[in-house]
């Protein structure tokens, strides 16, 4: 039956109308695979040198014990964001005499021909032979590459586990990323506690101990039946009957959203659109790691003046609006079509683009308050640009948005795939990060840097109490403009 299901697979794809232009990614890919693959095996070969040459006090085995649960720590974090799921098109099986062990034991198999299983075995195997084997035994080195498949598989399954509960829940997959940046801040920067003694105390135990390789062997067996068995349980999830739609509820339902009618239905399902895809979500987590930049402009003194704080300001609040707005509205280029013929008012659109950006927003600026450690005049500058942020750029955005005509498959990974961009998102960049400083940058020349900084919120304030004013404006060049939107997402 698996080799039923390959040459399906493998028909699926040499008769797709997209055929030729697979094949060229994928031979692109692969060079570049093999180019990474043949740099990392360099890397293991002279491993041993680069540790005696970083960690000077330490002997070899040591620092090399202490190095791998940092590895596979990022291996995590790198699988979580560029690791794709195994899929198999298991609708027209499911109403065929095919075991439902068959389908999931297939699906869980193909997650094992990941190149993220093969990098930890090219970087550490040659250490391992070069230098545990020969001070300790066949024997360790064997019980080392045991233990490397353990961690491996468990690290394989515990991605894919959480990205495919990620599908439900979104926020599951920012709260395993938001854990795993904590756990390295913890150690490198806060240094509460040491990741390299932790892996010390089992790899260096291994040595003495190669029984213990039973542990992460038996863990990445455990992970692998877990997920066997969730698959196995939701193997129907998208064929759930109206017996249960009544008592199920989304869990990205979102309940204040009420209020706002059918503006605030746009909002949750845009919402929805960011969370389950990969793209979309990578400009929500980009805005998170941006509330670190701060930091980093503190921690320099020669960046700790007003005009920086301003720039900082602006990235900090407003990158989602950056980000992600410079492709709207190719994030429904899929469905665009329906929207132009649906009863939704383009106007309610409008504000629903609005009202999105500033939730969101609202959330970065709440997140920047810490920064009132370095002053509050800091989170002063921080607030007016928030407010130019949800003012003055989201206007900005959306206009531009009116000369996007780059469509994007959603349904494709964030890794390298550059597709929707144009030149258009380098000339939207510009007026974004220069408008403001050409408002204040006079008054901070002169010295008056706080009038500067009031003329900024008062024009966010204008834009802001004038939005529907700019939505008018806004629906007008839409309708202007809409059929030439529309043919350009429509071009594949």
């Amino acid at each position: 039956m698996i080799s039923t299901f390959i040459g399906h697979e493998l028909k699926a794809f040499w008769r797709s109308k997209n055929m030729g232009k697979s094949i060229a990614i994928r031979i692109v890919l692969a060079l570049l695979i093999l180019y990474l693959f043949i740099n990392v095996l360099v890397l293991g070969f002279f491993l041993d040198k680069i540790l005696e040459h970083v960690f000077v006090n330490d002997s070899l085995v040591v620092s090399f014990c202490g190095i791998i649960l940092i590895y596979y720590l990022v291996d995590l974090l790198m699988r979580l964001q560029l690791q794709e799921l195994p899929t198999l098109r298991v609708q027209p099986y499911l109403q065929l005499p095919i075991k439902r062990n068959t389908l999931v034991g297939y699906l869980s198999f193909t997650a094992l021909l990941s190149v993220f299983n093969l990098w930890s075995f090219i970087l550490f195997v040659p250490f391992i032979l070069k230098v545990i084997a020969p001070a300790s035994g066949s024997g360790v080195a064997f019980a080392f590459i045991a233990a490397l498949v353990g961690f491996t598989v468990f690290n394989n399954y515990l991605a894919l586990f959480i990205k495919r509960k990620s599908n439900l829940n979104g926020w599951l997959f920012l709260i395993a990323t938001a854990v795993i940046i904590l756990i390295g801040l913890c150690d490198f920067y806060w240094h509460l506690f040491s990741i390299r003694k932790l892996s010390f105390m089992f790899w260096g135990q291994l040595i003495h101990h190669p029984i213990l390789a039973l542990v992460p062997i038996l863990s990445g067996v455990a992970m692998y039946s877990f997920n066997f068995y969730y698959l196995k349980q939701n193997l129907y999830l998208e064929e759930l009957g109206s017996r249960k739609a009544s008592s199920y509820k989304s869990s990205t339902e979102y309940p204040l959203l009420n209020r706002f009618g059918s503006i605030g239905d746009l909002v949750g399902n845009e919402i929805k659109l960011i969370l389950r895809n990969k793209r979309s979500r990578s400009a929500l987590i980009m805005g998170l790691l941006f509330m670190f930049y701060g930091l980093l402009a503190h921690a320099n003194p020669k960046m700790r003046f007003e005009s920086f704080n301003v720039f900082v300001g602006m990235f900090m609040t407003g990158i989602f609006i950056i980000s992600y707005g410079q492709f709207m509205f190719s994030w429904q280029a899929a469905h665009f079509d329906g929207l132009l013929v649906s009863k939704i008012s383009f106007s309610d659109f409008l504000k629903a683009k609005y009202l999105l950006f500033t939730i969101i927003s609202t959330g970065y600026f709440v997140l920047t308050t810490p920064y009132a450690f370095f002053g509050w005049h800091t989170l002063f500058t921080y607030f007016v640009m928030y407010l130019w942020n949800i003012g003055v750029n989201t206007t900005m955005v959306l206009f531009f948005a009116n000369r996007n005509y780059k469509r994007i498959d959603l349904s494709k990974g964030a890794a390298f795939n550059w597709e929707g961009v144009s030149g258009n998102q380098w000339i939207l960049s510009l007026p974004l990060i220069v408008t403001p400083f050409v408002i204040y940058g006079p008054f901070a020349a002169f010295g008056h840097g706080d009038i500067g900084l009031a003329c900024l919120a008062l024009t966010g304030l204008v834009f802001i109490f004038t939005r529907n004013f700019w939505i008018r404006q806004l629906t007008a060049d839409f309708n202007e403009k809409r059929y030439k939107i529309a043919e350009g997402f429509r071009n594949k």
